[in-house]
C-alpha cells in the first residue's frame, strides 16, 4: 500500500526533480500498487513510472480505495511518454498480464489518463487483454470528484491548460538541462573574442568576451524565462517567432547598455546571438502546451532550425571579423 500524503523524501525529491538534479533517475518500479484497501471491485487507474506523475496522482486520492497500475515509461511523464511510444497499448497490455490483474479484480475496466490517449488504442487493449479502457479527466485533482460522481464529467475536466503557474514550474528544469548541454559555449565564446589583427589577445578576450557571454546568458534567459512568462501575449503561433521577438526586446536592452564600448558590427553580432538563442530555446516549450500538435512542432522545427543555425554562424563570424575589418 502506498501513502497519499507527502513525506520529507517526497518534498525533497520532487524539488530536486523540478530543478533537474535527479530528473533521469526519479522513477518508481512499474507494477501494481494499492491505495487504501482496494477490493475486487476497486477501480484501476493507470499512470506512468515517472515519480512526479505517480506522486501527483496518489496525493490526489486520499481516503479512496483503488489500484494504481504503473507502466514502464522509462521515467517519462504520461503526456510525453504517449508521444514517444512508451505509454502505449503494448506496454499497457503487457503490464495487465504481468500483474495478473484479471485475478485481482472482478471488473474489466482500466481508467487511463486523458493525456495518454495518443499512445493507447482502446479497442486493441480490449482485444488483447479483455479490459476496456475509459479515459479519465485531464488533471489528477479532478479524479476523486469524477469517481464519486460515477465518472460524470464536469466543465473543465477535459480542458488542457498552460497557466502562468504551470509555465513557471518548467523554468528551473529547462535551465538545468540547457546549461548542462551548452556549458562549453562559454569558454569557446571567450576564446573567439580574443581573435584580432594584433597580439592583444588577452585584453580583447577579457573585454570582448564578457559581452559575448553576456549576450549568450541574456538569450538563454529570454528564451527560458520571458517566453514562458509572456507566452500568451507574444505575437504569432510559432514558438520560434515568439522566442525571436522576446530575444529582440532583450537584445535591444543589451545594446543600449553596451553601445559606448562596441562598434556597430559587434553590436549586430550580440543582437543576433540573443535573438537566435531566445528563438531556439523558446521552442523547448512546444511539448508542454496545448498551443500546437506534434506534427505542428515538427513542421516548425524543420523550418526554424536551419534559419537559427545560419544566424548563429553569422553572429559568430560577425563578432570574430569585426576587429579585423575595422583595424
Amino acid at each position: 500500500m502506498v501513502a497519499t500524503s507527502r513525506s520529507v523524501y517526497d518534498w525533497a525529491g520532487g524539488a530536486a526533480a523540478r530543478l533537474g538534479l535527479n530528473r533521469d533517475s526519479y522513477l518508481v518500479a512499474p507494477g501494481l500498487y494499492a491505495i487504501g484497501a482496494p477490493d475486487r471491485a476497486a477501480p484501476v487507474l493507470v499512470t506512468a513510472n515517472y515519480k512526479l506523475s505517480f506522486d501527483t496522482l496518489r496525493f490526489a486520492l486520499p481516503g479512496l480505495n483503488l489500484w494504481l497500475l504503473v507502466l514502464d515509461t522509462c521515467g517519462i511523464n504520461v503526456w510525453c511518454a504517449a508521444g514517444k511510444g512508451t505509454f502505449s497499448t503494448e506496454e499497457l497490455v503487457h503490464r495487465v498480464k504481468a500483474c495478473g490483474l484479471e485475478k485481482l479484480v472482478d471488473h474489466r475496466r482500466l481508467i487511463v489518463p486523458q493525456l495518454g490517449a495518443t499512445g493507447v488504442s482502446a479497442h486493441q487493449v480490449k482485444k488483447q487483454s479483455g479490459f476496456s479502457v475509459q479515459f479519465g479527466p485531464i488533471r489528477a485533482s479532478d479524479i476523486s470528484t469524477w469517481l464519486d460522481n460515477g465518472a460524470r464529467e464536469f466543465e473543465g475536466m477535459r480542458d488542457v491548460t498552460f497557466t502562468l503557474k504551470e509555465r513557471i514550474e518548467l523554468i528551473p528544469v529547462e535551465f538545468h538541462l540547457v546549461l548542462k548541454s551548452i556549458w562549453w559555449l562559454f569558454p569557446l565564446l571567450f576564446l573567439v573574442s580574443g581573435i584580432g589583427p594584433d597580439l592583444e589577445f588577452t585584453s580583447r578576450l577579457m573585454s570582448r568576451g564578457v559581452w559575448m557571454v553576456s549576450a549568450l546568458l541574456i538569450g538563454i534567459g529570454s528564451g527560458l524565462i520571458l517566453v514562458p512568462l509572456l507566452l500568451p501575449w507574444l505575437p504569432g503561433r510559432s514558438f520560434a517567432l515568439k522566442g525571436a521577438i522576446a530575444g529582440l526586446l532583450s537584445g535591444l536592452l543589451l545594446l543600449f547598455w553596451a553601445e559606448t564600448g562596441l562598434n556597430l558590427l559587434e553590436l549586430g553580432a550580440l543582437l543576433a546571438l540573443v535573438v537566435v538563442m531566445s528563438s531556439y530555446l523558446g521552442m523547448n516549450f512546444t511539448g508542454s502546451t496545448p498551443y500546437t500538435s506534434p506534427s505542428g512542432v515538427e513542421w516548425e522545427m524543420r523550418r526554424a532550425i536551419p534559419v537559427q543555425f545560419c544566424l548563429s554562424i553569422g553572429a559568430v563570424l560577425l563578432w570574430v571579423g569585426a576587429p579585423l575589418v575595422l583595424s
